[in-house]
C-alpha cells in the first residue's frame, strides 16, 4: 500500500509533530507500508537547505520537499508569513499531478495550507484521506487567533474534517475535542510511539558533570519546544518558590523556541536571581537527549494543552517520573498507571507536588518503573505501526474510489 503523509514543515524547530512523523513513517515502512512525506522547506524564521521537486532520503525516510512562498526575506505576501499556514504553490502543483499515485493520504495539522490543499485535492480525485488534528481542536488551541480560525473553519476546515475517511486521534481527550467541534467523521485513537532507550548506568553523574551541577542537587527537566503554551515561565516561578524553601534544585530547559520569548525567559531568570539554578541547552537530540532523560530526577511539563506529549512518553520510557497538568491529554494514562503526578497548573499545587517527590526517592523510583512499563506496553512503535497499517488497509478497501 502506498501512503503519502502531508505536513506543513518537518524542521526540528517545529516541535513534536515533526519528530513524530519521521518515527511514524520509519515504523510503517518497516511493516511493509510504502509511506512517504510531502512537506515544505520551512524552518521557522529560515528555510532548510534542501533540494526540491524530487524524492530524497531525509532522517532515514523518503521525503518530497517544496519551497514555501514567500521566503523569509520576502514580505510581499502576508498570508505566507503566517507561522502555521506556510503557503507553497509548488507543493500544490505536485499534489495535483501526483496524489493519484497514492492509495491513501494522511494529513498532519489543521489551519495550514499543506494539509488543507492535500485534503481538497484528495476529495476532488476521490482518494481517501485521514486527518491528524495534532491537538488543534483543543479549547486552548482554538482560543488562539480565534476569529481567524473560526472563519477558516467555516469556509474550509469543517468540510475537510467532515469529508475525511477517518480522523486519527492520539488520545481519548483529542477524540472528545473532535466531537465538541461538531465533527461526525469516524475517529480512531492510536497513540504515538517512542523508542525505548538503552539504560545508561552513569547518566546522573555524567549529566551533573556536563552542566557543572553539584552532585547532590536534584535536576528538574523541561524538554519540549519552548513556547508559552508549555508554560516554562511557571516552572521558573516554581523554582523560585523552592529556593525560598531552601530546596536547592536545578532546572534544565531543553528545547528551541522563538528568540524574543527566550530573551523574556532569560530576563525572568535574572530578575528572580536564578541564574546559577537554570540551564538553557537549546535543541537537543541523540545521546544528549538520552542523557537528559536518564540523568534528571523529575520531568515537568505544565502545559495548557498537549494532544499527546511525545516528550512525556519519552521520559516515561527512560524511567523518569513525570509531573504533568491535565491539559496533557495522556494524563489519564499516567494517573491510571501511577507513572507520575497529574497536577493542576497552579503555582502552589506544582510546588507542593514537586516538593513531595523530591523528599521521596523511593516514590520517584516506583513512578519511574511504572512509567517505563506503560511506555513499553502502549507506546511501542512496532505495535502502533502494525495497528496503523491495518487501519490503512481497512480505510483503503472501504473508501469510495
Amino acid at each position: 500500500m502506498k501512503v503519502l503523509h502531508v505536513i506543513p514543515a518537518v524542521a526540528s524547530v517545529r516541535g513534536g509533530p515533526s519528530h513524530a512523523i519521521f518515527a511514524m513513517v520509519r515504523a510503517l515502512r518497516s511493516h511493509g507500508v510504502d509511506a512517504e512525506i510531502a512537506t515544505t522547506n520551512n524552518a521557522g524564521s529560515t528555510v532548510l537547505d534542501i533540494p526540491f521537486d524530487r524524492r530524497i532520503e531525509y532522517e532515514g525516510v523518503p521525503v518530497w520537499f517544496f519551497p514555501q512562498f514567500p521566503t523569509p526575506k520576502q514580505d510581499s505576501f502576508s498570508v505566507g508569513k503566517d507561522k502555521a499556514f506556510i503557503f507553497s504553490p509548488d507543493l500544490t502543483k505536485w499534489l495535483w499531478q501526483h496524489l493519484r499515485n497514492y492509495d491513501l493520504v494522511e494529513t498532519h495539522y489543521l489551519f495550514s495550507y499543506a494539509s488543507t490543499c492535500a485534503g481538497a485535492i484528495a476529495r476532488w480525485q476521490k482518494i481517501p484521506y485521514i486527518v491528524r488534528t495534532i491537538g488543534q481542536l483543543s479549547p486552548w488551541a482554538l482560543a488562539q487567533s480565534q476569529l481567524k480560525k473560526r472563519l477558516y473553519s467555516l469556509l474550509i476546515e469543517q468540510q475537510n474534517l467532515n469529508c475525511a475517511a477517518a480522523i486519527h486521534c492520539t488520545s481519548d481527550g483529542e477524540a472528545e475535542d473532535v466531537r465538541h467541534f461538531g465533527i461526525q467523521t469516524q475517529t480512531f485513537t492510536l497513540p504515538l510511539g517512542v523508542d525505548l532507550p538503552h539504560p545508561q548506568a552513569d547518566a546522573k553523574q555524567q549529566l551533573h558533570a556536563l552542566y557543572k551541577i553539584p552532585s547532590e542537587t536534584p535536576i528538574l527537566l523541561f524538554l519540549s519546544r519552548i513556547h508559552p503554551k508549555k508554560r516554562p515561565e511557571l516552572l521558573l516561578q516554581v523554582l523560585y518558590q523552592l529556593s525560598l524553601q531552601a530546596l536547592d534544585c536545578h532546572l534544565i530547559l531543553a528545547g528551541s523556541g522563538d528568540e524574543q520569548y527566550l530573551e523574556e525567559l532569560t530576563d525572568l531568570v535574572d530578575s528572580l536571581g536564578l541564574t546559577s539554578r537554570v540551564t538553557f541547552t537549546g535543541f537537543v537530540t541523540g545521546a544528549d537527549k538520552t542523557l537528559l532523560l536518564q540523568g534528571a530526577d523529575l520531568f515537568v511539563l505544565p502545559s495548557y494543552a498537549e494532544n499527546f506529549g511525545v516528550a512525556v512518553a519519552e521520559a516515561m520510557a527512560a524511567g523518569l517520573p513525570v509531573v504533568v497538568t491535565p491539559g496533557v491529554q495522556i494524563s489519564p494514562d499516567i494517573a491510571d498507571s501511577q507513572a507520575g503526578l497529574v497536577i493542576e497548573g497552579e503555582l502552589d499545587t506544582l510546588v507542593a507536588g514537586i516538593v513531595q517527590l523530591l523528599h521521596a526517592p523511593e516514590e520517584r523510583r516506583r513512578l519511574g518503573d511504572n512509567g517505563q512499563r506503560l511506555a513499553q506496553e502502549r507506546y511501542s512503535w512496532g505495535a502502533i505501526a502494525q495497528t496503523l497499517s491495518n487501519i490503512y488497509a481497512s480505510v483503503g478497501s472501504t473508501a469510495l474510489r
